[in-house]
């Protein structure tokens, strides 16, 4: 299984904890902030990314969909309501996101629709063959091992069944050194008027540099045996969807 330099970019360099243990804790630190950063740094456009990856699986017969690294459940409430499947599953590290996404679930009374569980992208709680699709929205960048993440959302996938992954990328260019000045010096000075954790953001960043992105990312799904594989870029390249099927 092959090693990539994301897996190794930690949210907190001086800690012995492992990158899953750091990513978990980071989150659990940030959750009550979590939506309310999202929107404000990214403008509200990250609704826009989520709807323009909810939509490719529209014409999928997607029944039981499982959101990996759900969070808050933005991702998982977001595809119920555009495709209205069955059941939506969503599974996080992060108890602290997770108690904010079930609570937004409640509210909205979905809770026979969409549930949120404890659990691990590399040791998903469900059978082989158990959904048809799967989403992953700014989350592959967490996993401690890419490639065993990846597989075991292949496992869990139904043959024919589709995955989808909505991840930050790297524009060039002009617009790629604007989008590192913003990332370098504005996220962190704008995160710390609202949170003490500014590590998380830096995190962030970093994450994003050190991710395979593109063609790179395509190559590891042909990898792992998805076909179709597919990148599409958005707003001049800060984000990426990329598709394969089982």
């Amino acid at each position: 299984m092959t090693a990539y330099q994301h897996d190794r970019v930690v949210p907190f360099d001086d800690s012995r904890l492992s990158k899953k243990e750091q990513v978990a804790s980071m989150f659990d630190d940030i959750a009550s902030r979590y939506d309310f950063l999202n929107r404000f740094l990214s403008g509200g456009i990250d609704l826009w990314w989520r709807k323009k990856a909810i939509g490719q699986l529209k014409g999928v017969d997607a029944r039981e969909i499982l959101d990996v690294a759900t969070g808050t459940g933005d991702m998982a409430l977001m595809t119920y309501r555009r495709l209205h499947p069955l059941k939506v599953t969503g599974i996080d590290i992060s108890e602290g996101m997770l108690d904010l996404g079930r609570q937004k679930i409640q509210d909205q009374a979905l809770d026979s629709f969409i549930e949120l569980k404890t659990g691990d992208s590399e040791n998903i709680p469900f059978p082989d063959h158990s959904f048809d699709a799967v989403t992953v929205a700014f989350g592959v960048r967490n996993f401690e091992h890419l490639e065993k993440g990846l597989q075991e959302i292949r496992r869990v996938l139904r043959p024919g069944g589709k995955l989808v992954v909505l991840e930050f990328s790297k524009p060039s260019g002009a617009t790629g050194k604007l989008y590192q000045w913003y990332m370098n010096r504005v996220t962190p000075a704008l995160v710390g008027l609202f949170s003490k954790n500014r590590k998380a953001y830096t995190y962030l960043n970093k994450s994003i540099q050190a991710f395979p992105e593109g063609v790179r990312f395509t190559a590891v799904l042909d990898k792992l045996g998805y076909r179709e594989t597919s990148a599409h870029a958005l707003t001049l390249g800060i984000c990426s969807i990329y598709c394969g099927v089982k």
